[in-house]
């Protein structure tokens, strides 16, 4: 694919409105290099999602446009992402997960009004045991989406902030302005 001379208006638009979200502070976004194979024109951002400063997701938004438009793509702005998060042991056995972590994307891009279309992907769930000379803590459990969507314009703020709410979902973040609760102390005494 021979290097494009001129960046289109709609792509630069749509790179500023994803550099101008505001996002929630457990969540930290970063550019990064995008892959230059899979279209003209890409840009992507990094997150994690930190909790008492230890990371407990993580995913990665690439935005790719083709000027020509892509007929699988049903548009000319294709939104790909992945998350990943580690679970608590009891949710990583339920069969109703991959359902849920899929209604946390289509949820969360309905209640942005970020409008799309051709959107697909997975959920996948993991539940690992230790043996051996691994053996060690308590079985881990993780959810991994991987997903794609056209936009169907270059204000994909709403779309990046869509993301966000699906990365706090999967995380197990509270809704904003909700405190999340500390463990209780099973020593201490109840007052």
């Amino acid at each position: 694919m021979a290097p494009p001379t001129a960046v289109p208006a709609l792509f630069t638009q749509a790179v500023a409105s994803l550099r101008a979200v505001q996002t929630r502070p457990e969540i930290e976004l970063e550019e990064a290099p995008a892959p230059q194979r899979l279209a003209p024109f890409a840009h992507a951002v990094n997150a994690s999602v930190l909790r008492d400063d230890d990371e407990i997701a993580t995913g990665r938004l690439i935005l790719l446009h083709d000027p020509a438009g892509h007929e699988a793509w049903q548009g000319t702005l294709r939104l790909v992402t992945y998350v990943n998060a580690t679970l608590e042991p009891e949710m990583g056995t339920d069969p109703l997960l991959p359902a849920v972590g899929w209604s946390w994307l289509t949820d969360a891009l309905a209640e942005q009004g970020a409008r799309s279309v051709a959107i697909g992907g997975t959920v996948t769930q993991t539940f690992s045991t230790r043996f051996g000379d691994l053996a060690g803590p308590a079985p881990d459990a993780e959810i991994e989406i991987r997903a794609s969507w056209t936009a169907l314009d270059g204000h994909l703020d709403r779309h990046l902030r869509a993301w966000t709410t699906l990365l706090a979902s999967t995380a197990g973040l509270p809704p904003p302005g909700v405190a999340r609760l500390p463990a209780r102390d099973q020593g201490a005494p109840r007052t």
